[in-house]
């Protein structure tokens, strides 16, 4: 059942504390039952947002959607949850848990969770960055041509269909192999394979916990952008803050070209969470479980319906990340082809691939000790330190790239994990710019001509399947990604490394 606590808004910001310029706790009793505060990571620009949207609410009463603190207070009354229950700069709300939101649950504890909501709809969606050994000048006498070869050779929008020839028993292998797969039919490299999160490829997954329904989906989908706010952009170094950490990376210069992929796990990852959410809700009568909000769907982590979603999940996760594999093969077949030379020779290596809606088992420090968590991070990337055991040997010494996508138009950022991110936030840091209004207002207040002038205005290529989406994508439906990048970093959650500026961009 939804909070249905009434407070005027002087009231409800008696439950904020503010810590410190960017960090601002939200206090037991905000919400009932809640087991742990939050802690939210914004500073004055963006503050401004959440206060709104609670304002609101606090006048509306308790109809429509509820705002993102609210969410957050929410996520903190689940059973088996430490530390804090923690809000990234770019928090907006979300279905059930807030996008933005990252949760961990304690496994030894018997009552602990798992929540289909604070993983997403798309399981994995996640950003992928290759980089070239080609220049902005490079690029420029054939940027429409380019342009136009990436859209041809990627298929994208809402129904688009793969090029990856695919089967129900190749999808199986896919399932439960990931880049593994890519990399034994060909699609990837070896290295690939090192620079992804978990290497590419849940253990734990199972393609038998996806429903035939969910494999139809995703069968014709392999290799494919989709829409909504995925993209794949041409990208050119326009400043580097750590040369150290970009080198390790095979960022040396301004002006380099990189490519930039933001995509998920497409209709079969929003039927495993379709189809979890169903079953879960009937888990939680008998389990007696009581929650503020109806959307929080939970079981508890040792239970059949949990074990089978984690299951499905890393299966899905799977998926995303074979198709980023494909995406990363056309790619490069397109790059070869525009250059007239091979990927290798225009050293098109991953830099990373993170992961941005997932649900992981992870040791942390809680009070202390070591703990195996399951973490849920919705609209949040991990962000591991330097020295730790599950990044790559590369940057042991620099922490983990941290891939944050810009809105369409603006910039993107590469971050470095942190060792106070460890011990705040569970290595997690934000994962964009973070929409500030909803998708139907910025239909009603922009005009898809204007989108796109602006975007030539500022030299940027464009290709898109269907224009009339381009209205929600706009800039002016986000935060500004300059100001939360910089609260992560005044934080100290994460490290600006590297920020990319798009020259073309190829969306849904």
């Amino acid at each position: 059942m939804t909070d249905s606590v009434v407070r005027g808004f002087d009231e409800e910001l008696s439950f904020i504390e503010k810590i410190d310029s960017v960090r601002y706790r939200v206090k037991k009793g905000f919400v009932p039952n809640m087991n742990v505060d939050g802690m939210i990571y914004v500073n004055d620009s963006i503050k401004d947002y959440l206060y709104e949207e609670l304002e609101q609410y606090s006048k509306r009463g308790v109809s429509g959607f509820l705002p993102a603190v609210k969410q957050i207070a929410n996520v903190a009354s689940l059973p088996g949850i430490v530390g804090h229950s923690l809000g990234m700069p770019d928090i907006h709300s979300g279905y059930g848990f807030s996008i933005g939101n990252v949760a961990a649950f304690d496994t030894e504890d018997p009552l602990s969770i798992v929540s289909p909501g604070g993983v997403g709809f798309d399981i994995n969606c996640g950003v992928r960055l290759l980089r070239t050994n080609l220049t902005e000048k490079d690029i420029e006498p054939i940027k429409e041509q380019l342009c136009q070869s990436l859209f041809d050779h990627v298929p994208v929008g809402v129904g688009s269909k793969g090029v990856i020839p695919m089967n129900i028993k190749t999808l199986n292998q896919a399932l439960e192999m990931g880049v593994d797969w890519s990399l034994g039919e060909g699609y990837a490299w070896v290295e690939d394979k090192e620079h992804c999160e978990e290497y590419g490829r849940m253990l734990n997954a199972d393609p038998t916990k996806v429903s035939e329904r969910a494999k139809k989906r995703g069968l014709p989908q392999l290799g494919t952008l989709g829409a909504g706010n995925h993209y794949l952009e041409v990208q050119v170094v326009d400043e580097i803050y750590d040369k150290a950490a970009a080198n390790k990376m095979g960022i040396d210069r301004q002006g380099q070209i990189c490519i930039m992929i933001h995509s998920g796990s497409r209709g079969l990852g929003h039927q495993v969470a379709t189809d979890s959410l169903t079953l879960m809700e009937k888990a939680m009568a008998r389990d007696h479980i009581h929650l503020n909000d109806k959307q929080l769907a939970c079981s508890r982590i040792n239970s059949v319906e949990g074990q089978d979603y984690l299951s499905g999940m890393a299966a899905a996760a799977n998926f995303a990340w074979v198709n980023r594999q494909s995406m990363t093969f056309l790619t490069r077949q397109a790059f070869a082809k525009a250059f007239n030379s091979t990927p290798d020779d225009l050293d098109m290596h991953v830099i990373y691939d993170v992961s941005h809606n997932i649900a992981k088992f992870e040791e942390h420090n809680v009070n202390g000790r070591p703990k195996k968590l399951l973490v849920h991070r919705k609209g949040a990337t991990r962000a591991f330190a330097p020295h730790h055991p599950l990044i790559p040997v590369d940057y042991q010494f620099t922490g983990q790239p941290v891939l944050i996508g810009g809105t369409m138009g603006t910039c993107s950022y590469v971050l470095t994990g942190t060792e106070l991110g460890m011990n705040e936030t569970f290595g997690s840091t934000c994962h964009g710019a973070g929409r500030s209004c909803s998708r139907n207002k910025s239909r009603n207040n922009l005009s898809y001509t204007d989108v796109l002038d602006s975007l030539q205005a500022k030299g940027i290529s464009i290709r898109v399947a269907s224009p009339k989406l381009v209205m929600e994508e706009a800039p002016e439906s986000y935060k500004d990604v300059v100001q939360v990048i910089e609260t992560c970093h005044k934080a100290g959650i994460s490290k600006k490394s590297v920020k990319l500026r798009p020259i073309a961009v190829i969306k849904g």
